[in-house]
């Protein structure tokens, strides 16, 4: 049996900590007793997140071997190499821990799609893993310390052959991100392997989050109605596959697109 603590000597950094499935992750790896660095664009929510988790560490830059919060922008280099730098001089070492969770919408169809839409959600969906991924990876390896880098992507992202795809029209913006995800942990995972880096992706399906409550209600009743166990997942569902992720009980694990998604589109 798993220990109850398999993380209490990690240090986890969690962007789009903020809310939905950011923020369950945070909780869960707290509770694994993981010293959380939870970020978001919105320092509030970062620091609601922390409050949620226990002990002190409420405040950004919270003391070493708390929890803290932090703001920034991963979608623009400088921010996110700050971060890591904040990160490492408040906790005093790296982040063993990175899941990158940050991420955005910006809805319509492919005929009227903005190439402003189109840059925002490929900037912060994948862009910003991107840099976060590299800033994580370059600090683990010159501290010659191992890490797990979990990046979320979506089943949205997946390449699929059946008709049945419902819920993701109007997203071809979301879709090629999500999907970029999955292409570059993959490609992570090779480069990053002889250092003790493993780099896996999740893919939740519908979760009931802020984000899944702007489809439309007619949309997620089809959709649920196409899932195996009959309903939508909690960001606790997700949480609950990071956590191992995070672990040693992944010791052997790199490179793995891993779905959430109540069996939707097997």
């Amino acid at each position: 049996m798993a220990s109850p603590l398999r993380l209490r000597s990690a240090l986890a950094l969690v962007t789009g900590a903020g809310g939905g499935i950011g923020r369950a992750i945070s909780v869960r790896l707290a509770a694994e007793g993981a010293a959380v660095a939870a970020c978001d664009l919105d320092g509030a929510a970062a620091r609601e997140t922390v409050q949620l988790l226990g002990g002190p560490g409420t405040e950004e830059g919270a003391p070493r071997g708390a929890h803290a919060a932090f703001q920034a922008d991963v979608s623009e280099a400088g921010a996110a190499r700050r971060l890591l730098e904040q990160v490492q001089a408040c906790f005093s070492r790296p982040p063993s821990v990175v899941v990158s969770c940050a991420g955005i919408t910006r809805d319509e169809f492919l005929l009227h799609m903005s190439e402003d839409n189109w840059d925002k959600v490929i900037a912060v969906n994948l862009k910003g893993i991107f840099l976060v991924t590299q800033a994580a990876a370059q600090a683990l390896v010159s501290s010659g310390c191992p890490g797990s880098i979990i990046n979320i992507s979506s089943i949205i992202g997946k390449v699929r052959l059946s008709w049945e795809e419902v819920g993701n029209m109007g997203q071809t913006n979301y879709a090629a991100s999500k999907a970029g995800v999955i292409g570059l942990t993959q490609s992570a995972a090779r480069e990053l392997g002889r250092h003790g880096i493993r780099c896996n992706s999740v893919l939740p399906g519908f979760i009931r989050t802020p984000m899944t409550q702007k489809v439309p209600q007619k949309v997620l009743d089809k959709v649920t109605g196409m899932i195996p166990m009959a309903h939508m997942g909690n960001p606790e569902d997700v949480a609950d596959v990071v956590a191992f992720l995070a672990s040693e009980d992944s010791g052997y694990i790199t490179g793995a697109s891993v779905e959430v998604t109540g069996g939707l589109f097997m």
